[in-house]
């Protein structure tokens, strides 16, 4: 998909019936929902994309200066709805992707059908980031460093995210749980980091602070699963909380022993709650469509 400025924005289908569409973190392709595809696609049509700079989709062409903001995601996100020929869908979303799909309500709300919300908050994430308050701050800082060095910094980062000091710290970080998660799961990811421009990188994660969809959330006339984890040190399971309860109707599940991957670490309780979602809340029947 082209989107308006230009950019090559990846999507793939995979799977007939209604749509499920799956929007991912910051720094992730979409190998994340891999389970959720080969769970869904046999009764429905699972549509993954990459946002730009991520993946398959092209790269920001000005790193430091492009626009990533969760608007745009959002605005590229309506645009592969149109791609794919899908009118409307159930969206699910991961850590950022709940941000986008939410920005993505305010835009289109009558192609919105139903939202499955999880390990993410609706805006201001840095906030309670890893506990610390200081985090936004500490992640404008690095930003400044990382514009410093430009190209420089890929020369220093890559080759650390490409060793086993990247698995090491991810599990002593506690940012996955290893007895859920396996080395294999999360390679992906840290591969795929590694590709990514890093100043487009950060920026992106500040515009997740930037970015406030609070007041989407009263508003909301579908039904809505909210999925947080108990151990969750980027999205802590407050903010799902707080979610479900400004949303009508919604419901919330938390996930025991889970991290901010969780996507990963309990698919099976992920897949079995949104099948669940699915039948009791027939987000895909008329009557779940916003007036």
């Amino acid at each position: 998909m082209v989107a308006s400025d230009g950019v090559h924005i990846y999507w793939r289908a995979v799977g007939r019936g209604p749509a499920m569409v799956c929007c991912n973190g910051v720094g992730v392709s979409t190998f994340f929902w891999r389970y959720t595809v080969d769970q869904f696609a046999g009764t429905h049509t699972v549509v993954t994309w990459d946002y730009r700079g991520h993946g398959r989709s092209d790269p920001v062409p000005e790193p430091d200066r492009g626009d990533v903001s969760v608007p745009r995601h959002a605005q590229d996100l309506v645009s592969v709805l149109d791609a794919a020929g899908i009118e409307e869908a159930l969206f699910l979303g991961h850590s950022m992707g709940c941000q986008v799909i939410l920005e993505a309500y305010r835009l289109v709300p009558e192609r919105v059908l139903g939202m499955v919300l999880v390990l993410g908050t609706a805006g201001r994430a840095l906030e309670t980031f890893m506990g610390n308050p200081r985090s936004p701050a500490y992640f404008r800082l690095a930003a400044k460093a990382i514009g410093r060095l430009g190209e420089r910094t890929h020369a220093l980062v890559r080759p650390v995210l490409q060793s086993p000091v990247a698995w090491a710290f991810t599990r002593r970080a506690k940012l996955v749980d290893p007895l859920y998660a396996s080395r294999d799961d999360m390679q992906p990811y840290l591969d795929h980091l590694a590709t990514i421009d890093m100043r487009m990188f950060i920026r992106t994660v500040l515009a997740m602070q930037d970015h406030d969809a609070w007041d989407v959330l009263p508003a909301i006339v579908v039904p809505v699963l909210v999925i947080g984890a108990e151990r969750d040190a980027f999205t802590p399971i407050s903010l799902s909380e707080r979610m479900a309860r400004h949303i009508p109707g919604a419901e919330l599940i938390v996930l025991a022993d889970a991290s901010h991957a969780a996507i990963i670490e309990q698919p099976e309780t992920i897949n079995h709650r949104v099948e669940r979602f699915l039948r009791e809340r027939q987000p895909f029947s008329a009557r779940a469509r916003p007036a």
